[in-house]
């Protein structure tokens, strides 16, 4: 790291939070902070005031209000810094940083998973995507978004939990605990569910997977089988990254972390645990040369 260069900055960002985390030269951990949305997808100027706070409130907890960003060097995992022109029309925004290097939120949970060695992991969280790190040759599996993509996600979950609450409420498949709970939710009101249906974001269909998996432990059968059909789409994504030459597979996510039980043995015995997480990548980033595109 150049004399100059002080500070260690990692930031994961997404779509709901910003997180930094602000260490010294050494990797030692000085702050962290949290801020809002730091998806580049949703506008690079967004993305940039959320990561620029962060920053500037870690290093206020650090008592370096007053310290010269100059001196920081800064790894971002971000999502949607895998499109191209989103990734460049970020990077080409001014900054205070002696130093800024731009990844995926995925290579970063992948970096630190591993502690910066290779390997493969499969986030399933609100969405999901498979990634295979081999030096510089990076494989990405799946992550092409919500709705077309993501399957094993909480936001695929919940959009197939809320067609199998339609279909109960015409009467075709039973009405369960868990259906019980999503029409409480809409105040029994099925043209509310339309209604929000137009707008529903990841987040929105995501945030009913507490209660899947919490009504799966009282047997709910729409429980199971949402639960049942979630580890086999994960089966299939960890399937993939065996056969592309991955040794084990670290999951991780939301999601991820609590499907272990419902996936058979056999791939159960291909996991690993994770070292690290997003914001430890971040800060790798911020260490070495892991730009996604060259600048």
């Amino acid at each position: 790291m150049a004399d100059d260069l002080r500070f260690l900055v990692g930031i994961d960002g997404g779509g709901t939070s910003c997180r930094a985390r602000l260490c010294d030269h050494n990797g030692q951990l000085l702050a962290e902070a949290k801020t809002g949305s730091a998806n580049i997808l949703l506008g690079a100027e967004v993305a940039m005031a959320s990561i620029q706070d962060a920053i500037a409130t870690a290093a206020a907890q650090a008592g370096l209000a007053g310290a010269d960003f100059s001196h920081m060097a800064v790894g971002l995992a971000l999502a949607g810094a895998e499109h191209r022109k989103a990734w460049y029309d970020f990077m080409a925004q001014p900054h205070p940083y002696g130093r800024m290097a731009l990844n995926t939120d995925g290579y970063g949970a992948c970096l630190g998973a591993w502690n910066g060695q290779d390997g493969a992991i499969f986030i399933a969280g609100t969405g999901s995507v498979g990634i295979l790190r081999r030096g510089k040759e990076i494989t990405v599996l799946g992550g092409r978004e919500f709705p077309i993509s993501d399957q094993g996600s909480g936001a695929i979950m919940g959009l197939r939990l809320i067609q199998q609450v339609l279909l109960s409420v015409d009467g075709i498949v039973p009405q369960t605990e868990l259906v019980r709970h999503v029409l409480a939710h809409f105040g029994q009101d099925v043209d509310a569910i339309v209604e929000w249906s137009k707008t529903a974001r990841p987040c929105d269909y995501g945030q009913f997977s507490p209660q899947i998996f919490r009504l799966s432990e009282q047997n709910d059968s729409l429980a199971v089988a949402l639960l049942q059909q979630t580890a086999t789409d994960i089966e299939m994504w960890l399937n993939a990254l065996l056969t592309r030459g991955a040794d084990q597979v670290c999951l991780m996510g939301g999601i991820g972390e609590r499907i272990a039980p419902w996936l058979t043995p056999a791939i159960q015995r291909r996991l690993a645990a994770p070292q690290g997480d997003a914001m430890d990548g971040a800060i790798l980033i911020a260490q070495g040369d892991h730009n996604l595109y060259p600048l």
